[in-house]
């Protein structure tokens, strides 16, 4: 978002009235912030920068206490494999469906990224798809269930010890 300043708006060069005579309070510009359609004061400007740097060390940790958590409620669910024959999303639902429910929200984790699977899943409007060696914090989060391989749990220790 970004608020137009009093040098920004279009407008008001000319002293409105002049200064003594008529009986009205003296102005200098129509694009005062005290006038209608004047420039704001201390509005929010496009330079600001909301990007702040979180450190590795917190990003690790912040990860464990996020799989720690889906572990101790029991939305962490160990799949030995998940391979499909086809990119058929019914067939990728119907495994979701037994291994975690309907309509159940689910971030799935690949050891490798499966062309077949992410395909199948993008049609899912509950589910998502992650890679073991770059998992998303507030993708974890969003979602309530956990679906990771036992080849993505190695990847995951590998990558995140």
């Amino acid at each position: 978002a970004h608020a137009k300043r009093r040098q920004d708006v279009r407008g008001g060069g000319i002293k409105p009235w002049r200064q003594k005579g008529t009986g009205r309070a003296r102005h200098g510009s129509i694009r005062s912030p005290l006038w209608k359609g004047g420039g704001v004061t201390f509005g929010p400007t496009k330079d600001r920068n909301f990007k702040s740097k979180v450190n590795s060390k917190v990003k690790k940790a912040a990860l464990k206490m996020v799989l720690t958590n889906k572990l101790a409620s029991d939305h962490f669910i160990l799949i030995d494999k998940l391979e499909l024959k086809d990119s058929k999303t019914k067939e990728l639902q119907t495994i979701l469906d037994t291994v975690i429910g309907k309509r159940a929200k689910a971030v799935v984790v690949l050891s490798r990224k499966s062309e077949k699977l992410v395909m199948a899943a993008n049609n899912l409007s509950g589910i998502a798809t992650a890679p073991a060696t770059s998992l998303n914090i507030l993708e974890l989060l969003k979602y309530p269930y956990l679906v990771v391989t036992t080849k993505a749990i190695d990847k995951i220790i590998k990558t995140y010890q």
